[in-house]
């Protein structure tokens, strides 16, 4: 089994649009409201992928009760600890002509001190203090995307190189994964550094692609593949993810095309 813990559960409502006019009425054509946040995002794509998961996190208020219902309606199985504030709700946009936090009130250290609890390989993606003390705490992969490496390096890192040497910075973690948007994926681990390629960048809400991509890499601990096989199905399911209109779902013919088309290089 693999258990999912998110400690800031959102409501994702997605307003789908022709175009967006700042200064005028926007009437959407569609609006969606998805259970969200990191690991909701990533506990509803191991649950479509078939893996056995259970959700975890703190849940409060009429969204909070919103947030559990909808897991409910998904089939995700979940237990929720209630708490006394409301859950928040994220708002996304999705025009067709557009171009893991903690809650207040929980220390820096609380995933540190769940991933020492954990005693099995755990997959973080998180940011800021909370990121450092957790990757001290030794999870077996830390994930994070290019603005918050670059936020923790306190430089732009505009190459593959100076991402590379980035993520090598954070000791701890047995691999670093590193999302790069358009240009895929690059992880630094023990056995040395790789990289996923995405042949083209892909349309549709981005907002849950990266979530995808620690589903992805803890299914992959499970099953035990090998590097080269966790980033390809990352960068597929990530870019299958990205493709969707509603924020945190993915179309599994996305999936097999990306899969099918990503290419994973050695020492990039």
């Amino acid at each position: 089994m693999i258990v999912v813990v998110c400690l800031n559960p959102a409501l994702d409502v997605t307003h789908q649009l022709d175009a967006v006019g700042w200064g005028g009425v926007n009437r959407p054509r569609a609006v969606h409201a998805r259970p969200g946040g990191k690991g909701l995002n990533a506990a509803r794509t191991l649950h479509s992928l078939g893996a056995d998961v259970l959700m975890l996190g703190l849940a409060g208020g009429i969204t909070g009760a919103g947030v559990q219902a909808s897991l409910c309606e998904l089939g995700v199985p979940a237990a929720f600890t209630p708490v006394a504030g409301e859950t928040r709700r994220t708002f996304t946009v999705v025009a067709d002509r557009l171009s893991g936090s903690l809650p207040p009130g929980l220390p820096a250290g609380t995933y540190a001190a769940l991933i020492r609890a954990a005693r099995v390989p755990v997959v973080l993606d998180t940011h800021g203090e909370a990121l450092w003390q957790g990757t001290a705490a030794g999870p077996a992969i830390v994930k994070q995307n290019r603005a918050e490496l670059e936020a923790l390096a306190g430089r732009s890192l505009t190459t593959p190189g100076e991402v590379a040497v980035a993520a090598g910075a954070l000791g701890g973690a047995g691999a670093v994964v590193v999302t790069l948007g358009p240009a895929g994926l690059l992880a630094a681990t023990g056995d040395g550094c790789w990289r996923a390629r995405v042949p083209a960048a892909v349309a549709g809400n981005a907002t849950g692609a990266g979530d995808a991509v620690a589903a992805a890499l803890a299914h992959g601990i499970a099953l035990r593949r090998p590097w080269d096989e966790q980033l390809r199905h990352a960068a597929a399911l990530g870019a299958a993810t990205a493709a969707a209109p509603v924020a945190g779902e993915f179309r599994r013919p996305d999936y097999l095309d990306a899969l099918r088309a990503v290419a994973v290089e050695e020492g990039r």
